[in-house]
């Protein structure tokens, strides 16, 4: 073994990397022996390593620099499709921390630390997040990330009131930040059944403050069937995650049986992140963001503020909760649009969107956002210019199931400088709802509803201009805002008036 002593490369420990021979023990002994010196690895750009179908993982604890090294996964047939070929952790081993209760927005825990900690608390006694519809299920644990400075001070918002606390999870966070740059990933996608089943064999990462900068990943060689992927970069339990100038791709959409024993299109991903705190992606691009055969790349649950900048994708889902700041800024979003529920400030600004709606609180969590909305510099070209009944915010609550929690429409929205292309509509057009009806067109009383749906309290809108000029109403079914207050400036009616009479 010829080990340099600066560097670890594949070769060193018997990797071929002509694309062939499967390289993956020789992969996970050079980063095994990476962690043990506390060295880099770098490959060669040239090489093609293959991976196979053997249950093996390799743990990265070091900077790794992939740079144009080409990786073949090979799905079609694998021992396990649940471990990863890659896996991201600290050094660090748990930290040992008792937490007995909590109230929601707590800022302070009265201990000392060593260094910042990211932290995890469950109440396995409480059942949140209970979905309804075709995959309805049972809930899930309640459970909140966050991170505690060393004084005990807690950074990030508390969603839950604990009385009891039945696990704790901690990790102290690295000072230093661990990169992963380049490499070109090709998954030969699984022949399994069509069946939620998730393949996992990507990179996953645990380890808090890591930049992923650089990594393209391809799809190679769908069929008619085939199980759905977790995501090929997937972060979890963690804190400062930075995936910046990736290539995903999106995923064959295949079809199952739901819980409610109705057929369902299952949800297929390529970036996901569980429970962590701090999430920002920054210039990450998919392709075929307007395919409808593809699904979105991106979901998330219970996390912690998501920040995107500069990024192109077909969907952006926080599909189990985000809370705090949820912001998307300078980017394109396709077909599957942006996708919410949680509590904090959901930001949209100098984005594009070709999405059926500009939000979509998702109905299956009670289409809930407790907080606020701001819309700025935007542009919405509803269902990517076909004929459509343009609805701003898409939200569906009939008060007639349990989510787990209180469900609430946005509490004050500010739309400022949005321009709608509504120039693709039906006949008898009279203009676009900034909501659709919650109740889908169901007669509902308010006052025989089991929970409650608290409605918005305010929408204002300044510069919200149409391409049909007509000024656009509240919703087709306006009783659920009746204490809803909506208003546009003087000077955009005016210039409403004005287009309209001009038309």
């Amino acid at each position: 073994m010829n080990v340099r002593k600066d560097t670890v490369n594949y070769e060193d420990f018997g990797a071929v990397g002509d694309g062939l021979y499967d390289d993956m023990e020789a992969i996970c002994a050079a980063h095994a022996y990476a962690n043990q010196h506390r060295l880099p690895v770098r490959t060669k750009p040239n090489a093609i390593y293959y991976i196979g179908n053997r249950a093996l993982t390799a743990v990265i604890e070091t900077e790794v620099n992939w740079s144009t090294t080409c990786f073949t996964i090979d799905d079609t047939k694998v021992e396990n499709h649940k471990l990863p070929c890659f896996l991201v952790q600290s050094a660090q081993r748990p930290y040992e921390l008792e937490i007995l209760s909590l109230v929601r927005d707590q800022k302070q825990l009265d201990i000392s630390l060593e260094e910042d900690c990211y932290v995890m608390v469950t109440n396995s006694k409480v059942k949140r997040f209970i979905r309804h519809g075709l995959n309805q299920n049972a809930g899930t644990d309640q459970t909140d990330c966050f991170i505690v400075q060393k004084d005990g001070a807690i950074l990030t918002p508390i969603d839950w009131n604990y009385e009891q606390i039945t696990a704790v999870e901690a990790s102290l966070i690295d000072r230093t930040v661990l990169y992963l740059r380049g490499g070109i990933f090709t998954t030969l996608a699984n022949r399994g059944e069509s069946k939620y089943d998730y393949y996992a064999r990507g990179i996953d990462i645990t380890r808090s403050n890591t930049v992923v900068d650089g990594v393209t990943h391809y799809l190679s060689g769908e069929i008619g069937h085939g199980s759905p992927y977790r995501g090929f970069l997937s972060a979890m339990r963690c804190a400062y995650i930075t995936i910046q100038n990736c290539f995903l791709s999106g995923h064959k959409i295949y079809t199952t049986v739901g819980a409610a024993g109705a057929p369902v299109k299952m949800g297929s991903y390529d970036l996901h992140a569980n429970h962590v705190v701090d999430l920002t992606l920054i210039n990450c691009t998919m392709n075929h963001i307007h395919e409808r055969t593809r699904w979105g790349v991106v979901a998330t649950n219970f996390c912690k503020n998501i920040h995107v900048d500069g990024c192109t994708f077909s969907r952006l889902d926080a599909h189990m909760g985000v809370s705090g700041e949820y912001s998307i800024k300078n980017s394109t979003i396709g077909w599957q649009g942006v996708k919410a529920i949680g509590r904090g400030h959901l930001t949209l600004e100098n984005v594009t969107s070709y999405a059926n709606a500009l939000i979509e609180f998702r109905q299956d969590y009670g289409s809930t956002w407790d907080g606020d909305v701001h819309i700025r510099n935007c542009k919405w070209i509803p269902s990517n210019g076909d004929i459509v009944l343009p609805e701003l915010f898409l939200m569906r609550n009939r008060g007639n199931h349990d989510f787990g929690y209180v469900c609430y429409m946005p509490r004050h929205i500010e739309i400022t400088n949005l321009f709608v292309d509504d120039s693709h509509v039906p006949e008898h057009y009279e203009g676009m709802y900034l909501f659709s009806d919650p109740w889908d067109s169901v007669s509902v009383k308010m006052e025989n509803q089991l929970y409650s749906y608290v409605a918005c309290q305010s929408l204002v809108a300044r510069q919200l201009t149409t391409a049909s000029g007509i000024r656009p109403t509240i919703s087709s079914n306006p009783l659920p805002f009746r204490q809803t207050v909506w208003s546009m400036t003087e000077e955009e009616v005016r210039h409403q008036m004005l287009t309209e009479g001009d038309s």
